[in-house]
């Protein structure tokens, strides 16, 4: 069996907030997002990152499953729009997540479906983080 050889980008993020103000967040590898949180501000809040992670990692998946198919050089686009809808009783959280691909190319439906089932049930790290239960690990310091 051929070794298959696994890239990897150093991951992480830090957010800090003081007594007011918003958070910012900065990334491992240097980027920087400041977050919003009222309803009518422009701008990233937690929940949209949450969507904004799905939806890029989704997008990527597909194109690693339109080439596993080898239909890439067929693919002109994906776009995943993921929303959701928070739960009703407590803990606060995300009951449902809503994802619509749309996976332009030149092939038919059966082969759209399939690069999104791939991509959503085996390839995307983020959807199948959320699906699973991954272990907490919380340290505090002062």
């Amino acid at each position: 069996m051929a070794d298959v050889k696994v890239r990897t980008r150093e991951t992480g993020a830090t957010a800090v907030v003081g007594r007011t103000g918003f958070p910012h967040v900065t990334s491992v590898t240097g980027g920087e997002l400041d977050i919003v949180t009222g309803p009518s501000q422009a701008g990233y809040g937690p929940l949209d990152l949450l969507y904004a992670s799905l939806a890029s990692c989704l997008v990527l998946s597909a194109r690693i499953a339109a080439s596993r198919y080898g239909v890439l050089d067929r693919l002109t686009e994906v776009s995943a729009k993921v929303t959701g809808e928070k739960a009703h009783d407590e803990p606060s959280r995300v009951a449902k997540f809503n994802i619509v691909f749309d996976i332009k190319g030149d092939f038919d439906d059966a082969v759209r479906h399939a690069i999104a089932e791939a991509a959503e049930n085996e390839i995307c790290t983020v959807s199948n983080t959320i699906r699973g239960n991954p272990e907490f690990v919380t340290e505090f310091r002062h």
